[in-house]
């Protein structure tokens, strides 16, 4: 019992710079708190007791503010960093080393009784904060979801998602390790995966080149019917556009 309870409080040493001992972690994060409360109400309502377990979660959310339905099943080692605003739905399943910060909800979106209505998530997820998952599906081993993402489908293991709604980006990035030795060389804080760019902002550079491209073109054909025509050239028009646009695409790179 004793040997569980250090491996979770070691965990959260590891991956909590702010956390200096043991004694500091068992004493002042609630989301230890609120995992451990979870524990007990779990059991009892697998033990038919469920209002009763209800009762404990919602004293649970009065002392730690992250709401935790019992029928929930929680994994070894799992971290609601800050935790505050939190909420976790009754079909959810979250696998062995997770990460959750505040204000993540992972919620459902059938109405049915008795049917898987949220998410599972593999071992390793980190699910920033703010981000919004939605639905029975499965988020995969090792993923990170982004802050403030809303994640409708399900998400590879190892990969990343973004935006509202969520997109997938680099589904091949290293697997989070387990609490040990090795956690902090592959563990990202808050999902932030370093040097990933956003789609949308890729996707502007294009559009950007794609626009200076046509933008000499145009200029070229300029000259060439002034050649021909044996007009004065008045072909500054663009210097403008081009000064813009070169100015957008390196505050994108920024």
């Amino acid at each position: 019992m004793f040997n569980s309870l250090f491996d979770q409080v070691d965990s959260i040493i590891v991956r909590d710079p702010a956390a200096r001992n043991r004694l500091e972690v068992i004493t002042c994060y609630p989301g230890l708190h609120a995992v451990w409360i979870h524990r007990i109400s779990h059991a009892l309502w697998n033990a038919g007791l469920k209002w009763i377990a209800r009762l404990l979660s919602m004293l649970a959310r009065f002392i730690t503010g992250i709401e935790i339905h019992p029928g929930a099943i929680i994994g070894r080692r799992v971290f609601l960093d800050h935790g505050l605003g939190i909420v976790i739905g009754e079909t959810t399943e979250i696998g062995d080393d997770c990460t959750i910060y505040q204000g993540v909800t992972l919620g459902g979106t059938s109405l049915y009784k008795g049917v898987k209505r949220h998410p599972t998530l593999g071992k390793g997820v980190v699910i920033s904060a703010g981000a919004k998952v939605l639905g029975g599906f499965t988020v995969g081993d090792g993923a990170r979801v982004g802050s403030n993402a809303v994640v409708l489908k399900e998400i590879p293991a190892g990969a990343t998602a973004v935006g509202i709604p969520a997109r997938v980006l680099h589904p091949d990035l290293p697997q989070i390790a387990s609490a040990d030795s090795k956690a902090k060389e592959y563990f990202s804080a808050y999902g932030v995966t370093p040097n990933v760019d956003d789609p949308v902002s890729m996707a502007l550079k294009g559009l950007i080149d794609a626009t200076l491209e046509q933008e000499a073109k145009i200029v070229a054909l300029e000259k060439a019917l002034a050649r021909l025509s044996n007009t004065p050239q008045n072909i500054g028009v663009t210097s403008d556009t081009q000064r813009d646009l070169g100015a957008l695409k390196e505050w994108l790179k920024e």
